[in-house]
């Protein structure tokens, strides 16, 4: 039997049971958690959604896989139309005077995954990624329906806009100001969708 060398032992800061007993691993989880956290800690890299929806999967990932249905529940995103570009959208966003958001949405009918690829202003580069995985509820909850676990990352542009000739109004707000918002605002996006669905194809 031949031995494999493992290279764990070389990389430092690693918490496995065979370095930290039981006793150390449950206090260090304990040491970990806490009643409050910042809310930078939380969201600020990272900002994700979840929920549980009342709806069949099918029904629920054909109507987030449908551009014309982001009218009806998103906060701010309306009129989407073709560019003439295959695939690529082009719409409203009014949570911004005078602003165009670009889209693409990538879809995988198989592992039921709905991404929304978009960009304000210019559709040449589409870097900000809504990125939204549905589960059947019958897996991980044990009752029909779907879950939706929709996450965004802080992509570097949110910081400082790379395409800044492209903006109507140097005074308008940029997308990236509003990151701390992302959490509440996905959530009431969210919570539309889940009211919607459940409203028209709930049991």
């Amino acid at each position: 039997m031949t031995t494999v060398v493992s290279d764990l032992e070389a990389i430092p800061g690693l918490i496995r049971c065979e370095t930290t007993s039981r006793d150390e691993g449950f206090a260090l989880a304990a040491e970990m958690t806490h009643a409050v956290y910042p809310h930078d800690q939380i969201y600020g890299r990272f900002c994700t959604v979840q929920d549980f929806i009342d709806c069949p999967i099918e029904t629920t990932y054909e109507y987030l896989a449908d551009v014309d249905k982001l009218d009806e529940w998103t906060y701010s995103t309306r009129h989407f139309v073709p560019t003439g570009k295959p695939g690529l959208y082009v719409g409203s966003d009014e949570l911004a005077d005078d602003t165009k958001i670009y889209l693409e949405v990538k879809t995988d009918p198989t592992a039921r995954t709905v991404d929304y690829h978009c960009a304000w202003d210019q559709g040449e580069k589409l870097w900000m990624i809504y990125l939204i995985r549905l589960v059947d509820a019958r897996l991980v909850l044990n009752r029909p329906g779907t879950v939706v676990l929709w996450t965004n990352c802080r992509h570097p542009f949110y910081d400082q806009n790379p395409y800044p000739e492209t903006v109507p109004d140097p005074a308008r707000v940029w997308v990236g100001d509003l990151w701390p918002l992302f959490y509440a605002g996905h959530a009431i996006e969210l919570a539309n969708l889940k009211k919607i669905l459940e409203h028209r194809h709930g049991s």
